[in-house]
This record gives structure tokens, sequence and C-alpha cells, in this order.
């Protein structure tokens, strides 16, 4: 079995000519460095442009982009995709220009072919990249901000189709990886823009040593010893977040069975309907458990679907017909000795999922503890002395 490695270009990004027969020497020698007076990338987080042809969007290559970019989600109540992608051509739907305009960017074509996108990338490569290509290396170059600020590219190139194919299997997982922490990124400043309730979370952080950044609309549900419940209410839909430790914990405990039947036994506890049910993972459906790191901290990442549920006349317990997807993160903190279970559940039954869960996970990606703050004002003290 031949190990491919992955090819890192040596030239910088580079911008597409008006004219196809205009080369970009010149262009290729400017270095990688980011304007900070660029202006924000545009378009929908959750959308990645493929630029490709036409043909190869609808062949092999095409398939595999779709299968590593854009898989459906089998944790949500109905199909959707992790991203949503679209096809561009440089020479199609306003050209290049409006390409280096978007938020996510994939150039993806074999070098072999005589397409104008396939002469971007091998514009794009040094000869010495390009001649491990040729010899059957995948190439994969990622860049951030080449052209707009929180922006994500990402250059991929093979010699035939079927290695491009290959190549884009291989990657996929990171490059997705990456996608989805950008998006975290950006959707952290767009749902903290309008006002944070900045005096809750020093009240978290004086009462329970931890905190998250809270929305201007959530509030607090229950407030206990070592539980603290969140919730964002609409007319229609509601987001909820709830975080638990366990005091001098034991991350050898911290596993999907571990993690599922923690979670069920506090929301039986704290997190019940209006009519006497409460709310437990739905175990029919699809449950996933990836390893994560959350600050600098070693955790698990669940993912599924709950469901209210509660006794019937008879005392049996039924489903209540109301549920929804979570996303569960559970780690140790090893200066405190705590494990922390940090629980995001949507209800929004008329609603796409996809956009509500990755605000949980937002949230979730916010937590810090004392000693968190504590290194961030130092690091910022550091860095401040150092410039002057």
């Amino acid at each position: 079995m031949t190990t491919r490695r992955r090819i890192e270009c040596c030239r910088p990004p580079i911008s597409w000519p008006a004219m196809l027969s205009v080369w970009l020497a010149a262009t290729l020698a400017v270095g990688c460095e980011v304007i900070s007076q660029q202006p924000l990338a545009v378009g929908p987080d959750a959308e990645i442009a493929v630029v490709t042809d036409s043909a190869t969007w609808d062949g092999s290559v095409g398939d595999a982009v779709r299968r590593s970019l854009g898989p459906y989600i089998e944790t949500l109540p109905a199909p959707e995709n992790m991203f949503s992608l679209v096809r561009y051509g440089i020479n199609e739907r306003g050209g290049f220009d409006r390409i280096q305009r978007l938020k996510n960017v994939v150039f993806v074509a074999p070098l072999s072919d005589s397409t104008a996108e396939a002469a971007f990338l091998r514009s794009a490569f040094s000869e010495e990249a390009l001649t491990a290509i040729r010899e059957g290396e995948g190439g994969v170059v990622g860049r951030d901000d080449p052209w707009r600020r929180m922006q994500k590219v990402y250059f991929v190139a093979a010699e035939t189709p079927s290695e491009l194919v290959s190549t884009m299997e291989e990657a996929g997982p990171s490059m997705v990886d990456s996608f989805n922490e950008i998006a975290r990124r950006r959707m952290t400043r767009d749902m903290f823009e309008k006002g944070r309730q900045t005096d809750l979370e020093e009240t978290l952080m004086e009462r329970h040593g931890f905190a998250v950044s809270v929305q201007h609309d959530y509030l607090i549900a229950a407030d206990t010893m070592n539980f603290v419940w969140l919730r964002r209410i609409l007319a229609d839909s509601w987001r909820s977040l709830f975080v638990h430790y366990v005091e001098h914990g034991n991350p050898a405990e911290l596993s999907q069975e571990w993690i599922v039947a923690h979670r069920d036994s506090l929301a039986r506890q704290h997190v019940q309907g209006n009519v006497g049910g409460w709310v437990e993972t739905d175990t029919r459906r699809p449950i996933e458990t990836r390893q994560v790191d959350i600050g600098g901290r070693f955790g698990f990442e669940t993912r599924g679907l709950w469901q209210m549920v509660g006794p019937d006349d008879e005392g049996n317990v039924v489903q209540f017909g109301m549920g929804g997807p979570f996303v569960t993160y559970a780690f140790y903190d090893e200066e405190t000795s705590r494990t922390y279970v940090v629980d995001g559940m949507v209800f929004a039954p008329n609603y796409a999922k996809r956009d509500f869960v990755r605000q949980m996970e937002v949230i979730a990606y916010t937590f810090r503890t004392e000693a968190d703050v504590s290194a961030d004002a130092e690091d910022g003290e550091t860095l401040a002395a150092t410039t002057q």
C-alpha cells in the first residue's frame, strides 16, 4: 500500500487575471502577509465554494468532494449536509473577483486537465511540488485570509482524476475540521456583537469558578451547587445549555456510555417538561462520539438526538412527541480536578437544525475557568511589554 504525503505550496495564493493568457510570475513573488485592512469575507458560514470545471464536478472527483466536505449529518432529525457546496468556475459566476470575496473556498482540479482551474493550480504550486504531484503525490494547501479576513481557502491538486479522488478523501476530514473551526470563530463574533451578559458571566465565575459567554437573550433556568442551566426561549423554538461539574473527577471514566448515562441522569433531574415528562437521549438513533480539545483540555464531543418522555396513565414511560438534536462536551480540568459536562440542546420544529447546533458549539467553546482568565491576562501583559 502506497503512503501518500501532502505537499505544501511554497507560493502564496494568487489573483487570477482577466485574460488567462496573462501569467502570474510577478504575483507569485509576493509574500503571504495578511493585510489587516482587508474587508471581511462574505457568504454563508456553512457554504463552501468549490472552484472546478463542470466536467470535474459531475464526475468522480466531484463525488469525492461531496462525500468529503458535504456529508449528511446523521445526528439531526432530518437530513442536512455538513456544508452546502456550490460549484464556481474561474470564468463563470462573476469570475475570480467574486470567488476572492467568499468565506470558504476550495480549488480542486487534476493538473493533467486543460481547464482554467487546472492552469490556476499549476501556477500556484512550486516546480518542486509539481514534480512530486506528477509522481503521484497529492497536493493539499490551506491558507487563512489570503484575500479577505475570516476566510479559509484550500488548494487541492493531483495529476489525474483518480489520484485526485484519493487525495480529496484523505484530506477531507482535516479540511472539514478547519472549516468547522473558522465557522465557529465567525459565529462567535456574530452571536455576541449584540451584547453579552458579562455580569451574569462574572456571577458564574464567582459562584462556580467557570464561565461561558452568554448571549443577551439567555436566562438562568437553574443554578444549584454544581449545575447551571441557561435557556433562550422564543415563540416557536428554544435553545438550552447546561454545565455540570463533578468534584474530584476521574478522567478515566470518560466514555460515550458514561456521557450518555450522565446527561440522562442530569436531564431527568433538572430538564423537565410542563406536563411531567423529562428529557432523555434517543438511543434508537445514531450517537456519535469523538475526541476533542476544549481550551487545551482532553475531552469528548457526543452528538445525538434527545426526546421528551414520561409516564402514561398506566405508569409506562412513553414518548411525548417532542425532541431535537444535542451536542455534549465532557472533559477533565486538571487545575481544579473537576470533570465538566457541557450540554447544548435545540428545539426548533419548523427549522433546519444544523446552524442552531453550531451555536451551542460556539457557547461550549467559550468555556473558561479562573486559571484560564489569569493565564490570558498574563499573556496580554507579556505581549504589551514586548511591543512597547
